[in-house]
């Protein structure tokens, strides 16, 4: 908006801007997303952000609200305590219940379903399984943030294209340590679940999709080291 960049100027790396304003590279992805979103800027494949040609001069576009990382790491540390107390009050119903929710999963991603039903339910029914109706809340609305946020439901649809699909045996392992309830592994096994998100949400939108596992596995590090607490 100063000017600084001009339509068809490249801008600077990930690495740079992180450095610059001293943030995560994928919070510097979310921006450059945002920037696209807007009609801002552009990415060329193999070659990098650019100010588009024609970009407005003015901000506009609205808020776009909560990005997908943002949104995952609060996921994380919500989720991952949710399912260390269901491990100590989930019931038989309730296993049974994410049992069949699993199985719907297993059909949905052979189907290539893109809604991720069987996914929201798996994680809601884990959240109400704490018996405890404010966190089930919280976790609930999390979840429909991410149809609710155009930044999100735009970095969520890129990944879906991508071919990014629930991870059947991340649930499996969760489901399991519910039913063994051990509260220790049941949130190891929902904090790996989430960052695994994290690693493909990355993967997904890597402007440049040469080397993008080895890049997304370096700033999925980047990205959760902080959350090791």
């Amino acid at each position: 908006m100063s000017g600084k960049y001009k339509p068809g100027d490249r801008l600077p790396s990930e690495r740079d801007l992180a450095a610059a304003f001293g943030v995560s590279r994928p919070t510097i992805r979310e921006a450059m997303i945002s920037l696209e979103i807007r009609g801002l800027a552009e990415s060329r494949h193999g070659s990098g952000i650019y100010v588009a040609d024609g970009a407005p001069t003015h901000e506009g576009g609205g808020d776009l609200d909560i990005g997908a990382f943002e949104l995952t790491e609060a996921r994380r540390l919500f989720e991952g305590e949710a399912a260390a107390l269901a491990a100590t009050t989930i019931g038989e119903d309730g296993l049974e219940e994410l049992e069949r929710i699993v199985a719907e999963m297993v059909d949905e991603n052979a189907r290539k379903q893109q809604d991720w039903t069987a996914d929201r339910r798996f994680h809601v029914a884990i959240a109400r399984a704490t018996r405890n109706t404010a966190i089930a809340t919280v976790i609930e609305q999390l979840l429909d943030m991410r149809h609710k946020s155009p930044l999100c439901v735009y970095m969520l649809e890129r990944a879906r294209r991508g071919g990014v699909q629930p991870r059947v045996s991340e649930h499996r392992r969760i489901l399991e340590a519910l039913r063994k309830h051990d509260p220790k592994a049941a949130r190891s096994a929902m904090r790996d679940h989430l960052a695994r998100v994290i690693e493909d949400l990355l993967a997904a939108t890597e402007p440049d999709t040469r080397g993008a596992a080895a890049k997304a596995t370096k700033r999925r590090y980047e990205y959760t080291r902080r959350l090791s607490i």
